[in-house]
């Protein structure tokens, strides 16, 4: 009887699993809500989002060490001239808006973020962050942002502990170490203020440094976003025909997720460039829904089909795929393989390898 108790226990438990398994295709993550760590220890969307009051509705105060002081080193060490210094932030003026949480609601205090000048992102790509968030939202939203909470050098967010939230709650795949995931762009347990060793953001980060995407990206008429104009045809006009191949493995979603600011000179899709927020959302943790016909998953055109992914990647990504001895590529690998297709780190259908399907 007991044996037969267990057996039936064991059978509800996988029957439970399954049934809260959404994915189309593998698995992953389940259970949590898809915020993860942006629950903010239960404060949820107010921990960014500050309905009233910007900053001060999050408990802060914009005081002078917000103030980047004119002709004096900055984070970096650098000498910020006049034109870059970040002014005190006690009048609602043109040049400190958004300090006071204006745009998008936002409840973090920018202005050291803004002090830090011109920041040297991976492989000497350099985007400067005090002159050109008043006139370029893209980078004020999908980098000045980002950093007001995961810098961690300058900007001491609140509820951080530096370590992914994945590692610390025992959801990652068993194929990751042990040692804590830094969360701190700028204080992740090297120099401090190296930002180096984070993937190139801004306008030197561009779309045009990918020729073989050119076939494939356009930008609308107002010049506003970046849309997908191909499909998986090989036949694409412009478009390499083993990228078509690709796209039919695992897709292009984050192709259509390039920066571009309105009111630039420029209307090619070179005027595109990485931000945070090209890879990474910040509201859902590990799941993606997002295949359309205009832009499938593997073939796949349906709306509103799930896919798993870790570390808020906006797009099908999951280091624990099964890819079934080397004969599949993990959409973790592949989800990179978007841009970085060619070259001798590039795609299997760039290096000749055909018939390698993508393990969800």
């Amino acid at each position: 009887m007991n044996k037969i108790l267990t057996l039936g226990f064991a059978v509800l438990v996988c029957a439970s699993v399954a049934m809260a398994q959404t994915y189309t295709q593998g698995s992953g993550i389940t259970g949590i809500d898809k915020l993860g760590p942006h629950q903010n220890g239960g404060r949820g969307c107010a921990g960014c989002h500050a309905p009233h009051s910007g900053v001060r509705g999050n408990g802060g105060a914009l005081t002078g060490s917000s103030v980047l002081q004119a002709n004096t080193p900055n984070a970096q060490g650098q000498i910020v001239g006049p034109a870059q210094v970040w002014t005190a932030q006690t009048a609602d003026t043109s040049s400190n808006t958004n300090a006071y949480g204006d745009m998008a609601l936002w409840g973090q205090d920018i202005g050291p973020i803004i002090g830090l000048g011109t920041i040297t992102t991976g492989d000497s790509f350099q985007v400067n962050l005090a002159t050109p968030y008043a006139t370029s939202p893209s980078i004020t939203t999908g980098i000045i942002f980002c950093l007001s909470c995961h810098d961690g050098n300058v900007a001491k967010g609140a509820m951080m502990t530096n370590q992914s939230f994945e590692q610390a709650a025992g959801l990652l795949p068993n194929t990751y170490g042990s040692q804590p995931i830094p969360t701190l762009l700028g204080n992740d347990g090297g120099p401090t203020n190296n930002y180096q060793n984070d993937h190139p953001v801004g306008p030197n980060a561009s779309l045009s440094r990918l020729s073989y995407l050119a076939g494939i990206v356009t930008t609308n008429s107002t010049n506003t976003k970046v849309i997908l104009t191909g499909s998986t045809s090989t036949s694409v006009a412009g478009v390499d025909p083993t990228y078509g191949s690709f796209m039919k493995n695992y897709g292009a979603p984050q192709i259509g997720s390039w920066a571009v600011d309105p009111g630039t000179t420029s209307t090619t899709v070179g005027t595109a460039y990485v931000v945070c927020t090209t890879c990474h959302t910040p509201h859902s943790m590990y799941t993606y829904t997002g295949a359309s016909a205009g832009n499938p998953i593997a073939g796949n055109g349906a709306s509103g089909q799930v896919y798993p992914s870790y570390f808020f990647i906006n797009a099908p990504y999951n280091p624990g795929a099964n890819i079934a001895n080397g004969t599949k590529a993990s959409s973790a690998t592949q989800f990179c393989r978007q841009c970085h297709f060619s070259g001798a780190g590039g795609s299997n259908e760039y290096a000749g390898i055909t018939g390698i399907a993508t393990a969800f």
